[in-house]
């Protein structure tokens, strides 16, 4: 395809068509020129084409401005892939981060292994409910107020360093029963087996003024419409992170990130983040395993600290 510049080149050529009686008309003219100036007569024809063919080969200013104007069209894309990435972006990072048209692409995948600690599936356990007032539904568990006031809080042995968080149990007592969600630790004097229930939720079982109850309760994999989301903790950065996994509908066992040397596994905190000392990950792609073995795998969640990140997926029920 000819560029501008060619096409521009073009009139400057034009002479080469004047009629013959012209041509015949300048010839003597230049003739005359050359009778008397016998070193300069030559020089007018050449450099009449000069400018034209230096056009074609170099191009003006004007003529490399076409090349240039399709790269805002091009480049648009990039503030948006910033804002979605937290902050400003490369070239490269901002195009690796544009197909995802929401915050995240997921796989399901299933190792086929139990991964439960002390709570475990299919399993009743004994022990005895009290309760206690919730307030805002906040606790150990880190994930901040709530409206929804049917909540416990696990004993310290079960709790198993946060690993109960997020864990939906079915309590009995007396042929009555209540499903709560763990959101909070209850330290000693609470034993293995008891749960300090919100006022609210115990009150489906007893009036308050017992005080306690003898009560059974197990693990459930309850109907929701929720799923799970991600929150960086305060503080986080790619050089240093924590990361929560919010309204997953059973226990999760692991979180891991992608890292260029693979999957790294983080560890888990009592507060009930899993935290990347070293910022390995921060802002890669997650995957959580549940403690049915199954896995879902997130990518494109920002670091963003504070901000609840909806992921759109959700563990299957049991």
């Amino acid at each position: 395809m000819e560029s501008p510049s060619h096409r521009r080149s073009r009139p400057r050529r034009h002479p080469a068509l004047v009629p013959a009686v012209a041509v015949a008309a300048v010839a003597l003219v230049v003739s005359l020129v050359m009778a008397f100036r016998p070193d300069g007569g030559s020089g007018d024809g050449p450099h009449a084409v000069a400018p034209a063919a230096g056009a074609q080969l170099g191009g003006s200013p004007t003529a490399t401005e076409p090349t240039r104007s399709p790269t805002p069209s091009t480049a648009s894309p990039t503030p948006r892939a910033s804002e979605s990435a937290g902050g400003p972006a490369s070239p490269a990072a901002s195009a690796s981060r544009r197909p995802p048209a929401t915050p995240t692409t997921r796989t399901r995948t299933s190792t086929g292994t139990s991964l439960a600690g002390r709570i475990r599936p299919g399993t009743t356990y004994q022990g005895v409910a009290t309760s206690y007032d919730a307030g805002n539904g906040d606790g150990a568990c880190s994930y901040g107020p709530t409206s929804d006031v049917m909540t416990a809080a696990m004993n310290t042995a079960d709790y198993e360093t946060s690993k109960a968080c997020g864990a939906y149990v079915a309590v009995h007592a007396g042929g009555r029963s209540v499903t709560v969600r763990i959101t909070n630790e209850c330290p000693a004097p609470c034993q293995p087996g008891q749960l300090d229930l919100s006022q609210q939720a115990f009150a489906r079982l007893a009036p308050l003024s017992a005080g306690r109850v003898a009560i059974t309760w197990n693990l459930v994999s309850p109907a929701t419409s929720d799923t799970v989301s991600i929150r960086y903790k305060t503080g986080s950065s790619p050089y240093w992170c924590g990361i929560q996994a919010i309204g997953h509908r059973n226990p999760l066992a692991r979180l891991e990130v992608r890292t260029s040397g693979g999957w790294v596994r983080l560890a888990r905190t009592e507060y009930n983040y899993f935290l990347s000392e070293q910022g390995s990950g921060c802002g890669s792609a997650i995957r959580l395993t549940d403690i049915h073995g199954e896995r879902l795998t997130v990518e494109g969640v920002a670091v963003r600290p504070d901000a609840v990140q909806a992921t759109g997926v959700q563990f299957a029920r049991h």
